[in-house]
């Protein structure tokens, strides 16, 4: 990423892009590339979990806990695993397609709905979690940093975060594609 265009990255996000991608070591840089876009791990009392970041067919395909089941059977068939945790759109749920237990971990920094850090426990259950912090004192750090867009990432994303419902009608529109 060093020194290269992210051309596929829309024209607003590249700064953010390019910066973070800046803070990263060469030897960092090609350690994260070396990275499967999918893993397998055994949980104890879960079996086979699969992590992906959107699906487990593409990095970058929305989906959510409203989204039909007949649509996503074909992102699913085929895996073994009974459990597939997965992300990209940054909103917790736990639902099941078929036999697969599909659950979003949410996010630490950029949730939509509750401001907060929404992550997963797993083994032997699968958990939801959610913890508060002092939201204010997070947007002042972020401010104090030299991130693009820091005063507006502060504002959106830790003091006032979307509503899961302006983030469903949005996801709903893109879902898939």
């Amino acid at each position: 990423m060093a020194g290269r265009e992210p051309a596929n990255v829309p024209e607003p996000y590249r700064p953010i892009v390019r910066w973070t991608a800046q803070q990263l070591y060469p030897e960092y840089e090609r350690l994260l590339a070396s990275w499967p876009k999918t893993l397998r791990v055994e949980i104890p009392g879960l079996g086979g979990v699969l992590f992906c970041h959107a699906t487990p067919r593409n990095e970058n395909e929305c989906f959510t806990r409203l989204t039909p089941e007949d649509r996503l059977l074909p992102v699913f068939e085929g895996l073994t695993e009974s459990v597939v945790v997965c992300g990209h759109t940054h909103m917790q749920f736990d639902r099941t397609i078929a036999r697969i237990r599909v659950v979003n971990a949410g996010s630490v920094g950029m949730p939509f709905g509750e401001s907060g850090a929404d992550w997963l426990l797993l083994g032997p259950a699968v958990q939801l979690q959610h913890t508060s912090y002092d939201f204010t004192k997070a947007a002042e750090r972020i401010r104090d940093t030299n991130y693009p867009q820091a005063h507006d990432f502060a504002k959106r994303y830790v003091l006032q975060p979307s509503s899961e419902r302006e983030m469903l009608e949005v996801f709903t529109r893109v879902e898939l594609r």
